[in-house]
C-alpha cells in the first residue's frame, strides 16, 4: 500500500509547474472575460502552448543573425586590411 501511495506522489508532482507572477499580471489575467474563455489554469496553459514554439523560433532567428553578423564582421575586416595594403 505505501508502494502504492509513493507511487501516486510522483505521479501528481511530475507533470505540475509553480509560476509566480506578478500581481499587475495576475490582475490582468482575472480582467479577461473567463466565462467565454474558461479558467486561469486554461489560459495559462493554452499562452504556454502558444509561447513555445514562438520562444523557439525567436531563438533561431537570433542564432541566424548572430552568424549572419559575425560573418559580416569578419568580411568588413578583409576589406579593411585589404585597404591598408
Amino acid at each position: 500500500m505505501t508502494a502504492n501511495r509513493e507511487s501516486t506522489r510522483k505521479t501528481r508532482g511530475e507533470h505540475c509547474l509553480n509560476i509566480f507572477i506578478s500581481y499587475e499580471l495576475k490582475e490582468q489575467l482575472k480582467r479577461l472575460p473567463i466565462n467565454t474563455i474558461g479558467l486561469i489554469s486554461d489560459i495559462v496553459r493554452a499562452v504556454i502552448r502558444i509561447g513555445i514554439p514562438m520562444m523557439d523560433g525567436l531563438s533561431q532567428a537570433e542564432e541566424v543573425m548572430v552568424k549572419e553578423y559575425i560573418s559580416l564582421f569578419r568580411k568588413l575586416r578583409q576589406v579593411k586590411s585589404l585597404k591598408e595594403i
